[in-house]
C-alpha cells in the first residue's frame, strides 16, 4: 500500500474519534432522538468504513462486517433492546469466525487459562447480575468472542485487550440492569470501554494485516 493510500484512509479514523468522544462527553438531553441514535452509531460505523476501504482483502471486509453489526446494534438498542442484542450477537459470531481463521499456533498455558476463564466467566457473571437466561446466552457469545480474540495471532494488547474491554463494557451494562442500577459508574464507563475496545480491535486487525503484507497489491 502506498503512503498516499494510507493517508486517504486516516480521515475515517479521525471522524470516528470525533463521533465516539463527543457522544461520550455530550449532554444528550438536548439532542433530538433520531439525531442522537445516528450520533451514537456513527463512531463504530466509521470504523467499518475505514476497514472496508482496504478492499479487496477479505479479512478487512470481515472486520468491517463486525464493526457494521456493532454500529447497527448501537442504534437499534435505542429502539428495541432485543433486536439490538441480536445485531451484536451476529457481530460476535462474525468476529469469532475471523479470529479462528487466525489462531495463534502455540498459545501459552496462562493465555489458554485466561481464555477459558473468559468464555466461562462472562456468561456466569452476566447471569448473576441479571438472572436472565437470554442475557447469559448472549454473554456466552460475548465471552467466546473475547476468548477467541485473545487466542488469535492478532496483537494481543490491541485486539485481545480491545475485546476484553468490550466484554467489560457489556458486563457493566448488565450491572446497570441489576445491582448497579443507581450507580453512576456504569453510565460513565460503558461507552468509553465499548468504543475504545472496538477502536483497538479494528485498528489492531487492520494494522496486523498491513504488517503482514496483505495490502501490497493495492
Amino acid at each position: 500500500m502506498t503512503a498516499g493510500a494510507l493517508v486517504q484512509r486516516r480521515p475515517w479514523l479521525a471522524l470516528s474519534l470525533v463521533f465516539g468522544l463527543s457522544y461520550w462527553l455530550a449532554d444528550h438531553t438536548r439532542v433530538p432522538g433520531v439525531y442522537e441514535i445516528a450520533w451514537k452509531g456513527g463512531g463504530v460505523a466509521l470504523l467499518a468504513v475505514y476497514a472496508w476501504s482496504y478492499h479487496p482483502v477479505r479479512d478487512a471486509h470481515r472486520i468491517a462486517l463486525v464493526m457494521a453489526l456493532g454500529a447497527i446494534g448501537d442504534m437499534v438498542l435505542e429502539i428495541d433492546f432485543t433486536l439490538g442484542a441480536v445485531a451484536f450477537l451476529l457481530g460476535h459470531l462474525a468476529a469469532i469466525a475471523l479470529y479462528l481463521r487466525h489462531r495463534r499456533a502455540h498459545p501459552g498455558a496462562s493465555q489458554k487459562a485466561l481464555a477459558v476463564a473468559t468464555i466461562v466467566g462472562v456468561p456466569l457473571i452476566a447471569f448473576g447480575l441479571t438472572r436472565q437466561p437470554q442475557v447469559a446466552l448472549y454473554a456466552l457469545a460475548l465471552g467466546g468472542m473475547a476468548a477467541a480474540a485473545w487466542l488469535s495471532d492478532f496483537p494481543r494488547y490491541r485486539v485481545g485487550l480491545g475485546a476484553m474491554l468490550f466484554a467489560a463494557s457489556d458486563l457493566l451494562l448488565f450491572a446497570r440492569m441489576g445491582p448497579m442500577a443507581e450507580s453512576a459508574l456504569p453510565r460513565l464507563l460503558v461507552w468509553p470501554l465499548y468504543y475504545f475496545g472496538q477502536l483497538m480491535i479494528c485498528t489492531g486487525v487492520i494494522g496486523a494485516l498491513r504488517a503482514r503484507g496483505a495490502f501490497r497489491a493495492e
